[in-house]
């Protein structure tokens, strides 16, 4: 028998992933399953975003480029940061790659050793966790709930500091609970970490998209000195609806950038040709679009969460960024379906409100919370509407 590596043993497969594709396969036998599981927008990338792509053809820019992504590229990035952020960059400071999951993995591989810790507070991203294991580094979990907003405090975080601590994550606006950081809160954490000399990682893919007139700081923005220990992780996936696209970015001290460049080198070399014209012509071009899935967005978002409330035995604080709705599902938990099967849990949860309402959501327990679910409010209110009145109609059979 072929064994795999331990590494990779010890790590899952993504559990939004996995449930992507088992509701796929519903729906290619007939089922009418609802998604409200991906993480994604339903929106079609902009015609304009489109239209340079296929110039990019036609004039031949389909050949490997720099590894670290084109000159005009990094140039739209740079311009970006000066304007949405306030931020200063150089070309050597700026790293494109394939999404902003190969960014993160591209940062571990290039920063952690064997040992290393890294603080997350929990509710995380589900691929976190993982990607700091498979390069050897440990993650180190810090709870937070609905009473702090989902948000890591500068006590907490300090808390769990030990000598082998070399960086902290921040995600705001947050996936899965679109927690937004205000500046307060986010110097307080920064503070903290550069006293102890920490790398800040901070994932800010879904910076465009804050609601209710919510203001997005960028960590890096809040001094110098935080700057020079900060990466930013971004991309052009969530806002200009470039998902399969493939294109992240990262931009920090030109020491990080480059050993994450050797990294990538090594790996998976430059991201594609096609792809990188898209995401200049996505940065530098018209963005009324990103306004408008933001309304469009902010608008299903209140209709989910007001339908989540109104459930017996169901609790979900109003996101204030992303597109994901984190509701507690209390009630439902400890209770059985009525053939006797345990919901002992959010895997059993999900996978019962699959079978039995036909709606593809994500366990709580790949964020860290195993009495949540992760709902997508990036589809339509029509599917909205239905998906959750059979979750409702599913919910009350439960014994």
């Amino acid at each position: 028998m072929i064994r795999p590596s331990d590494r990779v043993m010890e790590i899952e497969e993504s559990p939004t992933l996995a449930v992507t594709a088992r509701a796929k396969e519903m729906r290619a036998r007939g089922l009418d399953v609802i998604g409200l599981a991906a993480g994604e927008p339903d929106f079609d990338t902009p015609e304009n975003i489109k239209k340079a792509a296929q110039r990019a053809i036609e004039e031949g820019h389909t050949k490997y480029t720099a590894v670290g992504g084109i000159a005009e590229l990094k140039a739209a990035i740079i311009g970006k940061f000066k304007g949405d952020n306030s931020l200063t960059y150089a070309p050597d400071e700026i790293l494109v790659s394939s999404g902003g999951k190969h960014s993160f993995y591209n940062l571990c591989q290039a920063f952690l050793n064997p040992g290393d810790e890294v603080i997350v507070s929990a509710p995380y991203w589900v691929s976190y966790p993982p990607m700091v294991r498979l390069a050897g580094g440990v993650p180190v979990i810090v709870p937070t709930d609905e009473s702090t907003g989902f948000k890591m405090t500068a006590g907490a975080m300090a808390e769990r500091i030990t000598e082998k601590t070399r960086a902290v994550i921040i995600n705001s606006p947050s996936n899965p609970t679109g927690a937004l950081y205000t500046p307060g809160e986010l110097r307080a954490v920064a503070d903290a970490a550069v006293k102890k000399g920490l790398l800040v990682i901070s994932d800010e893919i879904y910076e465009k998209l804050v609601y209710d007139d919510g203001n997005f700081v960028s960590v890096a923005s809040l001094s110098g000195e935080i700057k020079e220990r900060t990466i930013v992780l971004n991309g052009v996936s969530k806002a200009y609806s470039m998902t399969g696209w493939r294109i992240g970015y990262g931009a920090g001290p030109a020491e990080l950038i480059k050993a994450m460049t050797k990294v990538q080198s090594q790996s998976t070399s430059n991201p594609a040709s096609v792809s990188q014209w898209a995401a200049v012509e996505a940065l530098n071009g018209p963005q009324g679009s990103v306004g408008a899935m933001r309304d469009e967005f902010e608008k299903r978002r209140s209709v989910m969460v007001k339908r989540l409330n109104a459930m017996e035995g169901v609790s979900c604080v109003m996101p204030e960024g992303a597109f994901y709705a984190f509701p507690e599902f209390g009630g439902a938990i400890g209770k059985k379906t009525i053939d006797g099967k345990a919901i002992d849990g959010s895997v059993a949860l999900a996978s019962y409100l699959l079978d039995e309402a036909e709606v593809a959501v994500v366990p709580g327990i790949g964020f860290g919370n195993d009495s949540h679910l992760r709902l997508s409010y990036a589809c339509s209110v029509d599917n909205i509407e239905e998906g959750l009145k059979r979750i409702a109609e599913a919910l009350g059979r439960l014994k």
